[in-house]
C-alpha cells in the first residue's frame, strides 16, 4: 500500500471514531452538574482499537468539531464555552486518557485483562481531568469536587472500562483479520 493510501486510511480510522464518540456523548443519564455519558465508552474503545497516537487524535478531532459548534458534545451541545465549562476538563481528560489506555497496550499485549486495566487508568485520567476544572470553574473545595465529579461515575466507569476492553479487543481482532486494520504499533511508526 502506497504512502498516500495509507495515511488516507489513518484519517478515515480517526475520523469514524471522532464520529463514534459524537453518537455515544448523546447517550447520556442526567445527573446535577456533569451528565453520564456514553463518551468515557466510546474513548476506551478507540484507545483500544487504535492505539495511544490514533486514539488520542481521534479525541483532538471530536473535540475540535465540537469547540467549533457542531453540537457533538453531551446533551447536543457544542462550542467553546463547553470547554470552559464546568464539564469541559473531562473532554480533554479524553486526549490524555485515550493516549494513556493505547500506550499501556502497545508497552503490554492487545488482550481484554490488559484492556481492562488499560481502560480503568484511562478512565482515572479523565476523572483527574474533569474533577480539577469542576473545581476550578464552580469554585468547589476538594470535598465537593469529588463528590460531584468522581464518586457518581466510578460503578459505570468500571463497567464501561469492561465493556470497551471487551468491545476493542474483539473488534481489533476482527479488523486485523479483515486487514483492515494493520499492526497498530508497527503502522504508527
Amino acid at each position: 500500500m502506497n504512502r498516500q493510501s495509507n495515511k488516507l486510511r489513518i484519517m478515515l480510522k480517526i475520523s469514524i471514531f471522532a464520529a463514534i464518540t459524537a453518537i455515544l456523548a448523546q447517550v447520556e443519564i442526567p445527573l446535577p452538574l456533569i451528565p453520564i455519558s456514553g463518551q468515557t465508552l466510546a474513548v476506551g474503545i478507540a484507545a483500544t482499537i487504535l492505539g495511544s497516537r490514533q486514539g488520542s487524535l481521534a479525541m483532538v478531532l471530536y473535540m475540535a468539531i465540537g469547540m467549533v459548534g457542531l453540537p457533538v458534545f453531551a446533551g447536543f451541545s457544542g462550542g467553546s464555552q463547553v470547554l470552559v465549562g464546568p464539564s469541559g476538563g473531562y473532554i480533554f481528560g479524553f486526549i490524555a486518557a485515550a493516549y494513556v489506555t493505547g500506550l499501556i497496550l502497545e508497552k503490554t499485549r492487545f488482550t481484554i485483562p490488559m484492556a481492562v486495566i488499560a481502560n480503568i487508568m484511562g478512565m482515572f485520567v479523565t476523572l483527574v481531568f474533569g474533577t480539577i476544572q469542576l473545581k476550578l470553574v464552580l469554585d468547589l473545595e476538594w470535598t465537593a469536587s469529588l463528590a460531584a465529579g468522581v464518586y457518581p461515575f466510578l460503578a459505570v466507569g468500571f463497567i464501561k472500562a469492561f465493556l470497551a476492553s471487551w468491545i476493542g479487543i474483539v473488534v481489533r481482532r476482527r479488523l486485523i483479520q479483515a486487514k483492515l486494520l494493520g499492526d497498530m504499533p508497527k503502522e504508527i511508526a
